[in-house]
């Protein structure tokens, strides 16, 4: 299964342009994942250093991706900027369980506590 995952509210708290602090279980899920074969795609607003930075984050935590901010087999069967996955976690979807933000004025983050994916 090819996954696109969020950085901000996602992976970690709304901090930008800094890092916030990582969302509990989400790196280690995301390396279970790698580990049963799952493609990664890491989907976010980032660009630049800011990108770059998320991705060397990440990449400390035990989590590399197939694709960042694109599917890199899509180009074979399509010209859309849009970047196809099977499952996309984000904290702006609909339906993705979040908890509050941890200070007054932050967005929430998703909850990986409750993310199940089908093994």
């Amino acid at each position: 299964m090819i996954i696109a995952v969020d950085f901000d509210g996602t992976l970690v708290e709304h901090k930008y342009p800094s890092i916030g602090n990582e969302a509990p279980f989400a790196f280690a899920i995301l390396r279970t994942l790698q580990e049963q074969g799952h493609q990664l795609i890491l989907y976010t607003m980032r660009s630049g250093r800011e990108l770059f930075n998320a991705v060397q984050f990440c990449q400390k935590r035990g989590v590399t991706f197939w694709g960042v901010n694109e599917n890199p087999d899509q180009h074979t069967w399509t010209d859309s900027r849009k970047v196809f996955a099977h499952l996309y976690i984000d904290d702006a979807a609909y339906g993705v369980p979040t908890k509050p933000a941890t200070e007054i004025g932050l967005r929430p983050v998703v909850d990986w506590s409750k993310i199940e994916i089908g093994r």
